[in-house]
């Protein structure tokens, strides 16, 4: 390693083979080599691990590590290239040339390379598959450089010459649109439904484009395009600050322009809305599975630390909430905003280093990120343009979570509203590229397309139940008669609050448990009420306990976590309003006298040394009142109820305790 100005640092490694080629790792904390036909992963703290292994079965003369995709490439005298991850583990492995492969380079955005060989130059998908093959007569090309922007790449050739490369004929689909990058500076526009075809032509060569959400976003090395499916003669255009944009990402009312220097969120008026920013921030490493777009939401993933995402405001560049990002248990490699809904309601769905799948909310109201796992082993995933609706290729099939959301209304639900198709049609490594209306559109590892199509209703039902047309939901599920579709509604129909379509749904998939249960919440005297044992419903258990304490109802806030068993907070509540500590006690003994057991629990037999023998008899009353029944009609509890009024008001408390032993005995049978 040397200094900028030539004086050796230190000698990093040294062996008993030539080293033909190094590489710097992402993070410039490693380095990678070659060593004969072994690579090697050399970091620059000598504590850390050294990470070698047997890569070609010739010796390697080439290596490139990208800092976006993190994926690192070899080429060799075994005539091969082949495509690895950070670990060592291959990707990709091609088909012997017919000579050594001398040279090979990734484009800066990590989404393509080329390779080099004898009278051969190839352009490459990331992925390894090959999208073009030029045989110009320069004997070997031994080194290969990208521009700045990754349009032009030039060659150092054996027979002296340099040869430059331009990247065309690229191809974006959008519902009935197919454009094409036909020369550097024109594009074609073909709607397919009419056969129309629009010819664009700009005044610099195109850099990035993007078409979705009836827009198309152009980039050149000065200005930015944007144009509408419905008028392709006049489009918007302004100047860019930074020539070398390496992504765009759009959503229904804005787009994302990255370069080399930030991220800007523009208005397809060309307004531009905000630019977010965060300490340490790399604008240079960014992908489309590292950053995410919505209407209201700005999803960055950290490269620095990678179980962190951080979110923003679209709108205002500000971070959501307190400022504290989203932090996961492990590496986050993926993830994805939802597009629909209001922005109270926004999800984020993300990949970790395990390939599980997890969903959290974006906005959390002062509370932790509920982070839930809903699927395992995906390698892609996209969201619907219009609806909420997630698809991923899980395992060896398409899976597609019709409501994904029902992880939070109730978990058991989830299972019943996904739709698997067998992906065996699927071949190594798929991607989803986009997931619009009703098509999902697969790239393979060879690089073909695969399109799947997936059923219009749930996004129907996402449009019903949006606006509340509960009736109509109803009448196409009947319709339908797909049981995925009645659990579908009935997630939606109690994220809602809407009972008496919930208990409907839930009939029709033969949940008799939750069934019965609305129909006690819908039987609660009070609203409060019912909003607590609805959030009780969903698992919700300390937002319900703070909706009956609000609501002064500190008997059925205790009553609540002594159904659930939770003792602990059931006495604690009962101390801290000073009521009912008997009954939590009485129920407490209760629950050890069936199990046999005795009381441990240091507070608890304090509590009841205090309280004596009394409440044991009493508790049941205290219940009694507390459920706040009406008084019973039969003469016999009128009369015992009198008693117990009558000692109350002119004898004495031990009269009163007597009374209650009465109505204990003739009531209860205790």
């Amino acid at each position: 390693m040397w200094s900028k100005s030539g004086m050796l640092r230190s000698t990093l490694a040294q062996q008993g083979s030539p080293v033909y080629s190094v590489a710097w790792g992402p993070d410039s904390n490693r380095i990678l080599y070659t060593s004969g036909r072994q690579l090697v992963i050399k970091p620059l703290q000598l504590s850390t691990k050294v990470i070698q292994w047997k890569a070609h079965d010739g010796v390697i003369l080439k290596v490139d590590w990208n800092s976006v995709n993190d994926l690192i490439l070899s080429g060799g005298e075994d005539c091969k290239y082949k495509v690895w991850d950070s670990y060592g583990r291959m990707l990709y492995s091609s088909h012997p040339h017919d000579y050594p492969v001398t040279s090979l380079s990734w484009a800066p955005d990590g989404e393509v390379f080329a390779v080099g060989s004898f009278n051969t130059l190839r352009l490459c998908d990331r992925t390894g598959w090959s999208y073009a093959l030029e045989k110009p007569n320069t004997g070997s090309v031994f080194s290969l450089a990208w521009s700045a922007d990754g349009t032009q790449l030039a060659g150092a050739c054996g027979n002296g010459h340099v040869i430059f490369a331009h990247v065309v004929e690229q191809h974006w689909e959008w519902k009935n649109f197919v454009i094409t990058l036909t020369k550097r500076r024109t594009m074609q526009v073909r709607n397919v439904v009419n056969d129309a075809v629009d010819v664009l032509e700009f005044r610099d060569r195109v850099i990035k484009a993007s078409l979705a959400q009836g827009h198309l976003v152009v980039t050149t090395s000065l200005q930015c395009y944007v144009y509408n499916s419905s008028n392709w003669n006049t489009p918007l255009i302004f100047d860019l600050k930074e020539g070398t944009v390496s992504l765009i990402l759009q959503a229904e009312k804005h787009f994302l322009l990255v370069d080399g220097v930030g991220l800007y969120v523009f208005s397809y008026e060309g307004r531009l809305l905000s630019s977010p920013k965060f300490p340490g921030m790399r604008p240079d490493v960014l992908n489309a599975q590292s950053v995410s777009l919505s209407n209201d939401t700005i999803a960055i993933h950290d490269t620095t630390d990678e179980k962190v995402v951080f979110l923003f405001d679209a709108l205002t560049g500000k971070a959501l909430g307190d400022g504290k990002p989203l932090t996961h248990k492990l590496e986050v490699v993926e993830i994805a905003l939802d597009q629909c809904g209001p922005s109270n309601e926004r999800k984020i769905a993300l990949i970790d280093k395990e390939r599980d799948l997890h969903l959290t909310p974006v906005r959390r109201l002062g509370r932790e990120h509920h982070i839930c796992k809903i699927g395992s082993m995906v390698h892609t995933m996209a969201w619907n343009d219009a609806a909420n609706i997630l698809c991923g290729v899980q395992d060896d099939q398409l899976t597609v979570w019709y409501y994904p959301s029902a992880v939070f209304t109730d978990r058991d639900l989830l299972a019943k509203t996904l739709y698997n198709k067998d992906g065996s049609e699927f071949s190594r490594a798929p991607t989803i590229l986009s997931y619009v209306g009703t098509k999902v559109t697969v790239r393979q590892g060879d690089g073909s397309l695969v399109y799947s199509s997936v059923s219009p209703y749930p996004a129907l039902l996402h449009d019903y139940s949006a606006s509340a047309r509960w009736e109509d939901a109803l009448r196409l599920c009947r319709f339908a008669k797909d049981q995925s579709l009645w659990a579908c509604l009935a997630g939606m129909a109690m994220a809602s609050r809407e009972l008496n379509t919930a208990e409907v749904a839930y009939t029709a998939i033969g949940d008799v448990p939750r069934v019965q249960y609305i129909g006690f919440i819908k039987q609660q005297p009070s609203k409060e009420s019912s909003v607590a044992h609805t959030l009780l419903f969903s698992g919700h258990v300390q937002e319900a306990e703070s909706t009956l304490l609000q609501a002064g109802l500190a008997y059925q806030a205790i009553q609540v976590h002594i159904d659930l068993y939770n003792w602990e907070r059931a006495l604690e509540l009962a101390v801290k309003h000073k009521t009912h500590v008997d009954t939590v006690l009485a129920y407490r003994g209760k629950f050890l006298q069936r199990f046999g057991r005795k009381e441990t629990n240091k507070r608890f037999l304090q509590y009841s040394e205090g309280v004596g023998r009394v409440p044991r008899r009493f508790a049941r009353y205290q219940h009694f009142a507390g459920r706040r029944r009406p008084v019973p009609r039969g003469s016999l509890e009128v009369f015992s109820f009198g008693i117990a009024a009558a000692a109350a008001a002119w004898f004495s408390p031990r009269l009163l305790l007597k009374a209650c032993d009465v109505i204990c005995h003739v009531l209860w049978g205790l």
